[in-house]
């Protein structure tokens, strides 16, 4: 990886981490272009600059996170489903599902399914966010343990079967992946300091510079993201699923083999 590659990647971490069309296929297609698709330090990498992602939802709603207890107790109810569900099964649905194939058809479900849900839920004015409509949220955001599945664009069409507003629904997929996201982070960067991973200088360098452009894009998509959601819903981002969908199927069986990072 050099410091173009680690930029290019940050700004599709950023971009593609809260829309709802999945970071992971994005991160295939850049990473094989590259050429870095086997290089632990680039999955590493990919892992670490969520960081800068999930700092820009700290900043951009500060506010909101020194409110009331009830706040935090709602992120935790709906974070729940997550850790259990995750403990139990993340490294078996891995084992079993973790390839190109299944993040391509996830994307196609995916989009064919957003072209759905305005229809199915329309855009309610609730922002009322119970416990019970947290839990539930919870565990929609669990379908994004199959790779492929976007973990905001689960939690969002979670939050808008619950009759929420769409960008009441998106700012909680927002607050949820916060805990989400730290807590795979840092699992997974323990699981490479146990197996004996050492960071050299240059590849430090990388991760400070990712999380900056991660946290800098980051805050330009989700701002522009809630905006553009309240207005015009998901249809674009199920269209955008879908050729990306068929992207990676043609390239993967007629072009290049790809892999997971």
């Amino acid at each position: 990886m050099d410091t173009l590659q680690a930029v290019i990647l940050a700004i599709i971490e950023g971009i593609t981490e809260f829309l709802p069309v999945s970071s992971t296929g994005h991160m295939i297609l850049a990473s094989t272009y590259f050429g870095i698709e086997h290089d632990e330090s680039t999955k590493l990498f990919t892992i670490v600059i969520q960081l800068g992602a999930i700092l820009s939802v700290l900043v951009l709603y500060f506010k909101r996170f020194f409110q009331t207890f009830d706040f935090y107790l709602k992120i935790i109810v709906g974070f729940i489903p997550a850790v259990v569900l995750g403990l139990l099964f993340a490294k078996k649905i891995d084992s079993l599902l973790e390839n190109p194939v299944t993040v391509a058809v996830s994307l196609l479900v995916g989009g064919i399914l957003l072209l759905k849900v305005d229809d199915w839920f329309g855009n309610s004015t609730n922002t009322e966010i119970t416990y019970s409509k947290a839990f539930k949220i919870g565990l929609f955001q669990c379908l994004a343990m199959v790779p492929g599945v976007s973990r905001s664009g689960a939690s969002i069409v979670g939050g808008m079967s619950q009759k929420l507003s769409r960008s009441t629904a998106a700012e909680f997929s927002f607050f949820l992946a916060v805990p989400t996201m730290l807590g795979a982070t840092v699992k997974k960067c323990y699981d490479y300091y146990k197996d004996g991973f050492v960071l050299t200088h240059d590849q430090i360098n990388f991760l400070i510079i990712g999380n900056v452009v991660a946290f800098i894009v980051a805050l330009i998509a989700i701002k522009s993201f809630i905006g553009f959601l309240s207005k015009h819903g998901f249809k674009v981002f199920g269209y955008y699923r879908i050729i990306v969908g068929v992207a990676l199927l043609i390239i993967h069986f007629f072009i290049h083999p790809l892999s997971i990072i």
